[in-house]
């Protein structure tokens, strides 16, 4: 059997598996996996607030033992090292759901938590959930005080400031810490609760600093040390809570907390703000049965819930859309006509949920660019993000290459213009949220305040504009275009590319390649500029799969660099692999096991300017091909169980389940189309066929 054979069986296969798992409206969704810290948070939720988790006891503690890690600890992520602030949580939960301090997978969480210097050692988020229970002093914990969101916007610590999502958290954060409450825990309710003590190295002194001496600071980081004085000066004001601003300050938290809460419950689209906003709500006088909370509770247990045969657990977003948009450009490059129902349905669901209302926090610093943008989730008006709206063009104009219905496209590119950062990339919500300083507030032990441009979202932006131009391009030499203005819309989009490239430029290493941001690491950067370039920049010397564009760029980055350094990343099986420790050791870049959608990322990259000849090329095709699922009910996928996905480099990663699905094919059907083959083409034209193709 040819190669060429066996990677259009192993698309078909995909093409088949990705069919049997879409939603009855058109639309896919798997799970997002995270880490054990979400799910004992909203464990630490129930116990608070006082609603009832007795009938999912079960799930929930297997599930967290499911995830415990020989070692007693908890991990990031999965074949990642223990981490004591996962691990700590994990282990409240487990107490709070019942389980035996006695109970072995307790005691080797203990002895593990221990070796690494106890509860003390916690980043600062898990000391605040501690301390609502009075396991941790509330003096511990940094100030934040509420007047913070009277500030206006362009203020130097405006929220606006702020990264979309830690905005979003910070908020009801600033209610919680006004409070500053103790909950009840079994053994009832003390600011100076024994219920962990046997987590503490010393139990008898829990005042632990989470701040470096400011000594230390001074000589080293000027400006953590500027913060570190502030904050010791609001303690000694008492948080400032005898502030005639300060009931002002919280009403307005609430009302905010309020105008973004989604009909459905959710606010922001990620569990964390959900999660502190019904803390804050119920702080502020809202009982469990008033609408905002009730709809909040709901949200978590019916939105967020992931329930199977590993029991019980939350995620900490949710990605539809976004897998829908994938899945579609999957089933496309591997041939499925555009005319197939399923890709006409899933087109529609994409539209119908472009936000075009008068919501989201973007508007507050951009208030000339129009509407336009995607969101991850099923509820989030509030906040569209870049990545998501460029691969909805990539999408759109996929499904439809004649640009017959260009309006929501424009509008989706419209609002990407509207948002380029000054240095001319984008970043994943806002436009000029740069201030890196505002991770060195003590609150944030997690460098995740803020939302500069990357290399990644940039690239992708790259690919949907050269696509959308070279569509449309096409379609105006033929006399057909349907877009009045076409020339002065695709002179923006060519000077906002120009100064693009300049950022990529900037950005590419010294060997080649490119961080990668929100996929792991270089392997993922590297594959989405490559895939954004193709359509701006010429590689002498090899066959162009896309020739109809004007080249222009060919000086500014070193696409052969990026090349060589993939083809070298390669390992011996044929795939590609990058441990997620690459992102605190950059040695480590592209090392690790291969995996199914890291090895599609650099395919696709390479692909975008190699014949498919090329020996890398069909090496990682052959990885593809013989590492698929071929029979029974997940015949046609790939297994997966490394994390892929970046939250915040080095503190949250995700596993996005259907990564190693839609990914694989779309390097497959690029290879197979790069071939001469249109697999799901070859099935005559019958979607029924397709979806019958596995056995039972």
């Amino acid at each position: 059997m040819t190669l060429h054979t066996e990677a259009c069986d192993a698309t078909k296969r995909a093409g088949a598996y990705a069919l049997r798992q879409v939603r009855a409206d058109g639309h896919w969704y798997g799970e997002m996996k995270s880490n054990a810290t979400i799910t004992a948070e909203y464990v630490f939720l129930a116990q608070a607030l006082g609603f009832s988790i007795e009938s999912d006891r079960d799930d929930l503690v297997k599930y967290f033992l499911s995830e415990q890690n020989h070692d007693g600890s908890w991990s990031l992520a999965f074949d990642y090292p223990g981490d004591v602030s996962t691990t700590a949580e994990a282990y409240f939960a487990l107490r709070l759901l019942g389980l035996d301090r006695n109970h072995e997978a307790m005691r080797t969480a203990r002895h593990f938590i221990l070796t690494q210097g106890g509860i003390a050692k916690v980043r600062v988020f898990t000391r605040m959930f501690f301390a609502c229970f009075g396991l941790f002093p509330w003096s511990a914990v940094p100030e934040l005080p509420v007047e913070l969101i009277l500030l206006p916007a362009a203020a130097p610590l405006s929220i606006y400031r702020l990264a979309s999502w830690a905005r979003a958290t910070v908020i009801p954060m600033l209610i919680i810490r006004h409070h500053c409450p103790i909950y009840a825990l079994p053994n009832g309710t003390s600011p100076s609760n024994d219920y962990l003590d046997e987590l503490w190295v010393n139990p008898a002194d829990k005042m632990v600093p989470y701040a470096p001496p400011a000594w230390s600071l001074w000589q080293e980081d000027l400006t953590a040390f500027a913060f570190t004085v502030v904050d010791r000066a609001l303690k000694a004001l008492g948080g400032l809570r005898w502030c005639p601003l300060r009931k002002t300050a919280r009403r307005q938290c609430i009302a905010w907390i309020l105008e973004r809460q989604e009909p459905q419950g959710d606010i922001g689209g990620i569990f964390p703000p959900l999660h502190a906003a019904l803390f804050a709500l119920t702080l502020e006088g809202y009982d469990l049965e008033s609408s905002p909370v009730r709809r909040g509770i709901g949200a978590l247990q019916n939105t967020y819930a992931w329930r199977d045969s590993s029991g019980l657990r939350m995620q900490g977003c949710i990605s539809p859309i976004w897998d829908t948009i994938l899945m579609t450009i999957g089933l496309i490059d591997s041939g499925l006509p555009t005319t197939s129902p399923y890709i006409t349905r899933s087109a529609q669901y994409l539209k119908a949920r472009q936000q075009l209302g008068p919501e989201g926090d973007w508007r507050v610093n951009n208030q000339n660019v129009p509407p336009g943008g995607f969101s991850f989730e099923y509820f989030n008006s509030w906040y569209p993000d870049i990545d998501d709206t460029a691969a909805a063009i990539l999408a759109l104009v996929k499904q439809d290459p004649n640009l017959m219905d260009p309006t929501p496209i424009l509008s989706a590119i419209h609002w990407i213009l509207g948002l380029q950062n000054r240095d001319g990339g984008w970043a994943a919500f806002d436009r000029e949220n740069n201030y890196l300083f505002l991770n060195k507030i003590p609150f944030s032990d997690m460098d995740s305040f803020c939302d500069p441009s990357t290399a990644d979202v940039t690239g992708r932006v790259l690919e949907c504009f050269g696509l959308f131009t070279q569509k449309a391009t096409l379609l105006s030499e033929k006399g057909k275009n349907p877009i009045l203005g076409t020339e002065e819309f695709l002179g923006r989009m060519a000077s906002a590319t120009e100064r693009a490239i300049d950022f990529l430029s900037a950005e590419q290493e010294p060997n080649g390649p490119w961080y990668g941001r929100w996929g792991s690491n270089y392997i993922y950067g590297t594959s989405t500029v490559l895939c954004g370039l193709v359509y701006h920049h010429h590689l002498e010397g090899c066959d162009d799969p896309n020739p109809p564009m004007k080249r222009r760029h060919s000086n500014k980055v070193d696409i052969r660099a990026a090349l060589n350094w993939l083809i070298r990343a390669q390992n011996p099986d044929g795939g590609w692999g990058e441990r997620l420790e690459t992102y605190y050791d950059s040695t480590l870049a592209a090392n690790g096991p291969s995996t199914p959608s890291q090895t599609a990322w650099a395919l696709m990259g390479l692909l975008a300017y190699l014949p498919p000849t090329n020996a890398a090329i069909t090496r990682g095709i052959q990885y593809l091909t013989q590492t698929q699922v071929q029979e029974g009910e997940l015949a046609g996928s790939w297994k997966e169980e490394h994390y892929t996905g970046t939250g915040f480099p080095n503190h949250f990663y995700l596993c996005y389940t259907l990564y190693s699905q839609y990914f694989p094919m779309m390097a497959l059907g690029r290879y197979t189309s790069l071939s001469g083959y249109r697999p799901l083409e070859d099935l005559d034209g019958s979607v029924e066929a397709l979806g019958q193709m596995v056995p039972e």
